[in-house]
């Protein structure tokens, strides 16, 4: 994957993912799953980017 490649439809701001655009707010990634760890979830914390991989230094 090309970390110098933004997909500007995607907005990212964690930089600890190893998806993140090194240059840019934004994911690598073509795609990202999105989902929850809670059973009903009703507000915003409840939502995950399952795509999230911890960059490793």
């Amino acid at each position: 994957m090309d970390k110098t490649k933004a997909n500007q439809s995607i907005k990212c701001s964690v930089q600890q993912c190893s998806n993140h655009c090194d240059s840019q707010a934004y994911c690598a990634l073509d795609t990202i799953t999105v989902g929850t760890h809670e059973p009903n979830p009703t507000v915003v914390q409840c939502t995950d980017c399952q795509s999230f991989e911890l960059k490793q230094n």
